[in-house]
């Protein structure tokens, strides 16, 4: 199973040997797929954020939820669905009955 992780920015390391205790800040650019460092004197640096184009990361919670969220969207959805459905069925067994002790525990059972 794969463990989701936080990736590793190549882009911060790379900054941090070219310039260590002169960068002010640092911001990831995805767009670009860079990163880019704000310097004591006021100048910018970047530096891209792969070492290799096509290289694979791991995946993250976030990058899981950004590619798969209508998936997820559906599955949840069918889940409220079905919870329902088997609330309705609950309460229409519990109508169809004439035993008011059986109306009682499927209407008002706690879980305990």
């Amino acid at each position: 199973m794969i463990m989701l992780q936080r990736r590793q920015l190549v882009g911060h390391d790379i900054l941090l040997a070219r310039h260590g205790n002169h960068i002010s800040a640092m911001r990831v650019d995805r767009s670009a797929g860079r990163v880019v460092a704000f310097l004591d004197d006021g100048s910018t640096d970047s530096a891209p954020n792969l070492i290799f184009p096509g290289l694979r990361m791991p995946e993250t919670l976030r990058s899981v939820l950004r590619e798969d969220w209508k998936f997820l969207t559906g599955i949840s959805a069918c889940g409220v669905v079905l919870a329902g459905l088997v609330s309705a069925a609950s309460a229409a067994v519990a109508g169809m009955s004439g035993d008011p002790a059986l109306v009682q525990m499927l209407t008002a059972y706690s879980g305990n």
